[in-house]
């Protein structure tokens, strides 16, 4: 299961240490305690927005960069078809791409034959007046 905190602390990571610095110099540089750093970039805690901007300033790197990065990791694990957002606490009403819910079909009616659409319409509705609502279904 990848979380969106993973994928932060892995690209918060990679940007320290392609610049070749030390938890200790970006933890001293954001003013944030080495060990809160490091379980950030494990992706163990959630870091707030100003202590992002915080890391990033430190690292001297925009935070739309970072957030572009994760984005693009993001959608590379929605691709791969891995479980984003299993096991976490969603909004009632939202789904995972990949569930399926069931569709009743028991109360719609389909015509067997539509009639054919004339050629002088001059209501507007290009004949679809002529087909039954499945509004309210």
């Amino acid at each position: 299961m990848v979380l969106l905190r993973q994928l932060l602390g892995d690209v918060l990571r990679r940007l320290r240490v392609r610049q070749g610095r030390t938890l200790r110099e970006v933890s001293a540089s954001a003013r944030v305690s080495l060990g809160y750093l490091s379980e950030v970039e494990r992706g163990r805690k959630e870091a707030s927005s100003e202590l992002l901007a915080a890391i990033c300033a430190a690292l001297d790197t925009p935070l739309s960069q970072v957030f572009r990065e994760v984005s693009d990791n993001f959608a590379l694990a929605e691709l791969q078809n891995e479980p984003v957002l299993a096991g976490a606490l969603r909004e009632p009403g939202l789904r995972i791409p990949s569930e399926r819910l069931p569709v009743d079909r028991a109360g719609v009616e389909i015509p067997e034959a539509a009639e054919p659409l004339d050629d002088d319409l001059d209501d507007g509705l290009d004949g679809l007046d002529k087909f039954p609502s499945v509004v309210g279904v």
